[in-house]
């Protein structure tokens, strides 16, 4: 029940002396604000780099073949070799958790010779054979007609996708793309798609909108690659970590190419899924590192306001050895002390985190009125359960701070207490 008379005498024993009391509430109030700020800002350079990850189906494995460095079987030690279309099916049979098994291959670069032609315009871009599937893998929109599809596949359709890039140098300001053809080393295809590409290709994001996409087959049909493939791109199941099946992918394509079982060099990959990981146990353990320090910081004003009470304690001496004369429970004493310590630690408190607050709401303003393409740091926030939590250490705080305080006033015999000058 609410007793105006002790709220009354706790709000006249903190504005006894203003400076002192104000002093020891910014110790609560800069713990609570720097451990909301370092939260907001672990969110925000997650946020950041988790974005660079959009698009991309990170259960994903890439594969290539590299030449072997052990002899095996009567072969060679120093060896090439290259997968084939047979083995993206064996694949697919062998381990029914990948989603997708997609095959590629790859022919010139955006910085080599001119290898594509439009009219008297010429430039130099990297081409990709491809299946549809690749869509659903990588950083990428279409964002005019459409990408490669099953029936490009089966009926070796002359059909292209191209980049943004692409159409800055070899069409004219407004031009119409689709339905045009362009010249890839001497044959012609149709442009049925342009396509924006979200990820910078490591930092590049130039080259990332100069590429040509190509169904598969046609590529190996048109530019004579027979049933080589260069290489692989595999995607586990949602339930399924590519990262476990990679032992036995790798092993199973080593025997396949009668290659030694201990020859790491001989089949290349990378780990998506791994190095993605490691971004997300680094993320954990900003968030235990800013919980950390904050959690110190406000431990440090939680000792300043608990020194406080014990010197409020020992001014009112007198006044409490009054009261217990009067017929004062110590339960009474105790409860003023920690009501006063509460309420001090959650006023100064609260405070911190509406200024928190506000300071992350500035600055989400800032960043959405800013280009966003490549920037590391993105809507910096807190959620309601950190809050929540930020509450509870208040109490818990607010409960710590007084708790030797109290017991301090209660242990104050009546007698002692009215002879203090």
């Amino acid at each position: 029940m609410f007793d105006r008379e002790n709220w009354n005498e706790i709000l006249e024993a903190l504005t006894a002396n203003t400076f002192r009391t104000l002093l020891t509430a910014f110790g609560v109030f800069w713990g609570i604000f720097i451990l909301v700020i370092l939260l907001a800002a672990s969110n925000g350079l997650e946020n950041g780099v988790k974005k660079g990850f959009d698009g991309i189906a990170t259960n994903t494995m890439f594969m290539w073949t590299q030449k072997t460095s052990k002899a095996y079987k009567g072969l060679p030690k120093i060896r090439s070799y290259n997968f084939k279309n047979n083995d993206v099916e064996a694949l697919k049979q062998k381990f029914p958790d990948l989603l997708y098994v997609s095959p590629r291959n790859q022919l010139g670069d955006f910085d080599g010779i001119s290898n594509v032609v439009r009219g008297t315009k010429t430039g130099a871009y990297t081409i990709y054979g491809d299946y549809p599937e690749l869509i659903k893998q990588e950083q990428m929109d279409i964002i005019k007609g459409r990408f490669v599809n099953q029936q490009d596949i089966l009926l070796r359709r002359k059909v292209g996708v191209i980049g943004q890039g692409v159409i800055n140098e070899l069409y004219v300001k407004a031009e119409e793309v689709i339905g045009t053809y362009i010249k890839v080393n001497g044959v012609n295809f149709l442009v049925v798609g342009v396509y924006k590409s979200k990820g910078n290709n490591n930092g590049d994001a130039e080259a990332a909108q100069k590429n040509i996409f190509v169904p598969f087959t046609t590529f190996q049909q048109v530019f004579n690659y027979g049933d080589t493939v260069g290489w692989m791109t595999l995607t586990a199941n949602d339930n399924a970590s590519i990262t476990q099946l990679k032992p036995e992918i790798l092993a199973f394509m080593r025997e396949r190419h009668i290659i030694n079982p201990d020859d790491e060099r001989a089949v290349g990959n990378f780990d998506l899924f791994a190095e993605f990981q490691k971004v997300q146990d680094l993320f954990m353990i900003l968030k235990f590192i800013a919980y950390f320090v904050g959690t110190l910081v406000l431990l440090s004003g939680i000792i300043g306001i608990s020194n406080i009470m014990l010197i409020v304690v020992k001014e009112r001496t007198k006044e409490i050895g009054i009261r217990r004369a009067l017929g004062a429970t110590p339960g009474a004493i105790r409860s003023q002390i920690l009501l006063e310590a509460i309420f001090l630690t959650i006023i100064s408190g609260m405070f911190g985190i509406a200024v928190a607050t506000g300071l992350i709401a500035i600055l989400n303003l800032v960043l959405s009125s800013m280009p966003t393409d490549g920037m590391m740091f993105a809507n910096p926030s807190v959620d309601l359960v950190v809050v929540f939590i930020a509450l509870l250490i208040l109490v818990g705080s607010g409960l710590l701070a007084g708790l030797i305080p109290a017991q301090t006033a209660i242990n104050v015999k009546p007698i002692d207490a009215l002879r203090t000058e």
